[in-house]
């Protein structure tokens, strides 16, 4: 859990960031080959320079070996795995939401609440979004694997109906790997699908190519700062 600079000393309450692979964001002891976000030390910065609302962060860290069948979309039959994004979601909407807001001061409404996650994250997050805009109101989409069984997060856009768009941030490296113009395609694809569906760049849609950025937790946190301006900016 990251708490903003000043929530021990006032009673205020705060938007919170719910972020997938938690246990990359703070600490390089725990994070995936000793690089973290320094997801805290960003948002400290920004909140003292007046630019993002004070607010809170956690971290939810993924099961290991689960990880890949619980943030994604469908099931891979060649894989033989995935398909629990949906229940995923359900818990980060139905347990674990309401246990932080019920320890920590926050505020509750949709508003104020976003999911976010890179990679396959990324897609359990936009998952939670679509599933459950009504609950979280924001998600970061970074570095999303779009390639997962047969681009099955197309179809899962393509078929949203709902009537409460969430604000989305969007965006991927030109360098993730060696096949970087297809993930920087796939996920304009992605952007198409979204915008199809209502969303508009500029508005609730955040879309950024990182020139020369790979996969990786550096290059997602050299972003962070992006995503907070966007879906948290101060007041």
């Amino acid at each position: 859990m990251y708490l903003p600079p000043g929530y021990n000393e006032t009673g205020n309450r705060y938007p919170v960031l719910y972020m997938q692979d938690g246990q990359n964001l703070f600490d390089p002891a725990t994070a995936f080959g000793g690089q973290d976000w320094r997801a805290d030390i960003t948002a400290d910065e920004l909140i003292h320079a007046g630019v993002v609302r004070p607010l809170i962060i956690a971290g939810i860290y993924n099961t290991g070996a689960k990880r890949i069948s619980e943030y994604t979309p469908t099931r891979d039959r060649r894989m033989r795995k995935g398909g629990k994004a949906d229940r995923y979601a359900e818990m980060l909407a139905r347990e674990i939401k309401p246990f932080i807001d019920h320890e920590y001061r926050t505020v509750k409404s949709a508003a104020y609440a976003a999911v976010g996650g890179s990679s396959l994250g990324a897609l359990a997050s936009l998952v939670a979004t679509l599933d459950y805009p009504r609950v979280f109101g924001g998600a970061v989409v970074m570095s999303p694997s779009v390639w997962w069984d047969g681009r099955s997060i197309l179809g899962v856009v393509n078929g949203w109906n709902g009537k409460v768009r969430p604000r989305l941030w969007l965006g991927c490296g030109t360098a993730e790997s060696e096949s970087a113009q297809r993930v920087v395609a796939d996920t304009r694809l992605l952007r198409d699908a979204l915008q199809a569906k209502g969303w508009r760049e500029g508005a609730d849609l955040a879309y950024s190519e990182d020139e020369s950025a790979g996969h990786n937790e550096l290059a997602w946190g050299a972003r962070f700062g992006q995503v907070l301006q966007f879906l948290f900016p101060a007041r």
